[in-house]
């Protein structure tokens, strides 16, 4: 944990010859049908043309790209997402994964453990391997090695991370002695065939610095970063690491003054909080950028291993990277927490708490890490998605998505169709909802909003 003190776009990817990858549209074992012309693409939806110069020349700076890079970058991971979502579903329990690859995150690769699979995925742009273990088996592998981590927690401090690697296709831990990660293992009863056990001196820890910043300051010492601004009802605030205040705790912001109370927060176990702001604080959609600019939020959808990621904290500004593993555990001094995204970006105290987002689209919080912004380092976020859902939060954003204000898609309008979809509700990949009269089935996770309904978005929804 780290604390101390478009549309447009599309055309013009397309015109400069990007990969914008179109997704499967039909149910499993069905031929997909095709795309329906006048339908957002996820570019359009994510609103991946949202991206301010501060985190394209942010993104040039860490990741070695240029400015036309940058740009397709996003907006193929877009797609990417979109099209992962949508394999994941017709696969069904073949599915092992997926990542994107290259400067431009031109290349999705999925994984399935059926070769039969191959032509139907390639049929949609991506890059296809055949693997032998499913994600659903890795995922359930992990969490057995998590409740034996819970109760060894001498081993687990000599195996501190642990991760499903879907590159790899193994469950993967990180260990300073591989005897404790043998323990570990032995106690969970998996299988050997699952796992790699690398050595690693990685020390994953929360990270104080009780010096003056501008962020806010938790009883008038320590210091955080917000996350990001949410509301809860009529109530403004902001979220951010559980690490950073327990219940109660008072805060100031970066000016000293006066500005909230921590309503809940977790940790370990979790690394989750939520601050309630006084009225002299506006919650607003954006993310403090490189040189102070704003960086726009537009909603939660989750982005796919190897996307871009931006993490802005108090101490060392904005800094980029990569997505390199979700679902990941790790061990820090103060316990074990699970469900973590690992990356490489870097941090340093004070940074803890601060807002990770890939191109428009927030991701989550920062937890903890190792290494530093001088010589790099990995680092940990504490999704968002499963935050919001915690605590009833809606996360601010400044768009409500391609559906038009007022149109009888919007749910704020007196014509909207019944189903069981409502804006504010965090959906998770395979959820189920009605709307219209119809049923959809969801490819990423994601809090839904206003302009997100289901017959507009097929970036997130498919009809079931």
């Amino acid at each position: 944990m780290l604390q101390p003190h478009a549309r447009a776009v599309g055309a013009a990817l397309a015109a400069t010859g990007a990969l914008l990858l179109t997704g499967l549209t039909g149910s499993a074992g069905a031929a997909p049908a095709a795309a329906d012309p006048a339908a957002p693409s996820a570019a359009e939806t994510l609103r991946a043309d949202a991206a301010p110069p501060a985190l394209l020349r942010a993104l040039q700076r860490d990741l070695g790209l240029d400015a036309r890079q940058a740009e397709r970058r996003l907006a193929n991971e877009a797609e990417a997402g979109a099209t992962a979502g949508r394999l994941r579903v017709a696969l069904g329990a073949d599915f092992a994964g997926a990542w994107v690859g290259g400067a431009e995150s031109e290349a999705l690769t999925v994984a399935t453990t059926d070769a039969a699979d191959v032509r139907r995925i390639e049929a949609q742009g991506a890059d296809a391997v055949v693997v032998r273990h499913s994600l659903a088996e890795l995922d359930a592998a992990k969490a057995a090695l998590d409740r034996a981590a819970a109760a060894r927690p001498g081993a687990a401090a000599d195996a501190p991370v642990r991760y499903v690697d879907v590159r790899g296709n193994t469950l993967t831990v990180l260990a300073a002695r591989p005897s404790a990660a043998r323990s570990l293992l032995a106690a969970a009863g998996i299988d050997g065939a699952l796992v790699r056990v690398r050595t690693s001196t990685e020390t994953p820890r929360p990270l104080y610095d009780l010096r003056g910043g501008d962020a806010y300051y938790m009883n008038g010492s320590g210091r955080c970063s917000v996350g990001f601004p949410v509301t809860r009802g009529t109530q403004q605030g902001f979220a951010t690491a559980g690490h950073c205040g327990r219940a109660g705790t008072s805060t100031t912001g970066y000016n000293q003054a006066a500005q909230g109370t921590f309503q809940a927060s977790a940790f370990p176990g979790r690394d989750m909080a939520w601050v309630a702001t006084n009225s002299n604080w506006t919650a607003t959609p954006y993310v403090k950028g490189a040189g102070g600019q704003n960086v726009q939020v537009t909603g939660s959808t989750q982005a796919p291993v190897g996307s871009s990621v931006c993490r802005s904290g108090s101490t060392t500004g904005w800094h980029c990277g990569t997505i390199q593993q979700l679902n990941t555990s790790v061990t820090y001094p103060e316990g074990t927490i699970t469900g973590v995204t690992r990356t490489s970006v870097c941090a340093e105290p004070g940074d803890s708490g601060g807002s990770y987002i890939s191109g428009s689209q927030a991701q989550g919080v920062t937890s903890g890490g190792s290494g530093n912004c001088r010589t790099g380092g990995t680092t940990y976020f504490q999704p968002l998605n499963p935050l919001l859902q915690s605590y009833g939060l809606t996360l601010k954003t400044n768009a409500s998505g391609p559906g038009d204000p007022g149109d009888p898609g919007d749910p704020g309008d007196p014509g909207e169709p019944g189903g069981t979809w409502a804006a504010g509700t965090v959906y998770q990949a395979g959820d189920t909802v009605t709307y219209g009269g119809a049923s959809y089935r969801c490819l990423q996770t994601h809090q839904a909003q206003a302009g997100w309904e289901p017959p507009s978005t097929p970036a997130l929804w498919q009809r079931a």
